[in-house]
């Protein structure tokens, strides 16, 4: 399509309206070519494992479908429900005649240089269309993986649930056990129709020097809901997203939650947008932050566009080092009477009489805090597999040394 090619270029040097900014000829295109592996027989041990830190079983129990990009190569595409499709992106484009209704369409091509380097020099991505009517059984997976240092990994991805669909989407984005740098750019449009619920839950374990730009933005028609899960307790150089959520239809809901963690020398600039365009829309939006001397933005905007909306936004966030910055930005944004919205935040440090209390019932004082920490993590999720619970638990459990 010439007119989206065209506002790419024009958007090629356009800074993003908010955070760090990156210079993308500092990352490599070229890249080795992967051939298929459906099985994902021909990743290592190692590999299995690391993915599997970030919810990725390799062999899919309990997953409808499974998604693997390494790199540029979608290695492993395979669906195993009627009702549910998943195909690369550029098969899905040539299948469906350019994707029109759905390209571009959300996410504006002309926002930033890092929708512009999406769609300019895009590598891949999914197409996942759950047909009317159809409850996917289990959840779909997607593994985005970074295997070669340096380079630049460009994605689209499309997200369609169809009138009165389910399907809960499992997104683990990490890189190869010892890669250090490399640059990561998503973009996701996602589709809620009529009466359909989509579940997305993303946990990143990126690499120390690794740069994450996803741009996503998500459309709920009536009595549709959206909940997105991000987790990312792994140190990053910086990560930038913002998704926008528009309710569009009467009913419509939508609920995002987000775990952080911040280590030294990361900078990570996280938040989201909710719109509220009708009637009887119901929006949440938690976010727990915690800097063990990294950089925190916490970004949240409520917009309540007519009457009878309820919206709420907390944003939470401890500081365990001095070296440490949480820099939390509730907005409230309401057009009309009749709108009930609410915000609260909160940034600060472990109680010490908290730690004392736990301390004189036979805790050591590191014990204390991760029994502290532990619980200020503990974000009721909606909508997560047992199994998946159980490994956020874990890693939050597993990465307690870090934090303290």
């Amino acid at each position: 399509m010439p007119e989206i090619r065209s506002k790419a270029e024009a958007a090629r040097s356009k800074k993003a309206p908010y955070g760090e900014d990156i210079d993308l000829t500092a990352y490599k295109r070229g890249v080795s070519i992967y051939g298929e592996d459906p099985n994902l027989e021909r990743l290592s041990d190692e590999e299995k494992s690391h993915v599997l830190e970030v919810g990725i079983d390799v062999a899919k129990v309990d997953r409808t479908g499974s998604f693997f990009l390494k790199s540029h190569s979608p290695i492993q595409c395979t669906v195993g429900q009627d009702g549910v499709e998943l195909l690369p992106i550029a098969e899905a484009l040539k299948k469906y005649d350019g994707l029109e209704k759905y390209w571009w369409q959300a996410v504006d091509v002309g926002s930033d240089k890092y929708t512009a380097q999406a769609e300019i020099a895009l590598h891949s991505g999914y197409f996942l269309r759950v047909k009317a009517g159809t409850q996917a059984c289990f959840p779909i997976q997607a593994c985005l993986y970074l295997s070669e240092e340096g380079i630049s990994q460009n994605l689209h991805n499309i997200v369609i649930a169809e009138e009165g669909a389910e399907v809960h989407i499992i997104t683990g984005c990490t890189t190869a056990p010892h890669l250090k740098k490399g640059l990561h750019i998503g973009v996701t449009e996602v589709y809620v129709e009529k009466r359909a619920t989509v579940t997305s839950t993303m946990l990143h374990n990126w690499g120390e020097e690794i740069v994450v730009r996803p741009r996503t933005a998500v459309w709920v028609e009536e009595g549709g809901t959206y909940m997105s899960n991000y987790v990312c307790l792994k140190p990053a150089k910086s990560v930038q997203m913002y998704p926008s959520v528009r309710l569009k239809g009467e009913n419509a809901v939508a609920r995002l939650n987000t775990i952080l963690v911040a280590s030294k020398g990361a900078v990570l600039d996280v938040g989201g947008k909710v719109s509220l365009e009708a009637k009887g829309a119901k929006a949440e939006m938690i976010s727990r932050t915690i800097t063990t001397g990294g950089k925190i933005i916490s970004r949240g905007m409520l917009v309540g566009q007519v009457q009878n909306i309820k919206a709420h936004l907390e944003c939470s966030g401890l500081i365990l080092s001095d070296e440490g910055q949480i820099h939390a930005i509730p907005e409230l944004d309401g057009w009309v009477s009749g709108v009930e919205m609410s915000h609260e935040a909160a940034v600060g440090k472990i109680s010490q009489e908290e730690i004392e209390y736990l301390m004189a019932r036979g805790l050591t004082e590191q014990e204390a805090t991760a029994i502290i920490v532990r619980g200020f993590l503990n974000v009721k999720m909606e909508g997560l597999p047992a199994e998946l619970r159980q490994e956020i638990e874990r890693m939050i459990v597993e990465n307690e040394e870090s934090f303290l």
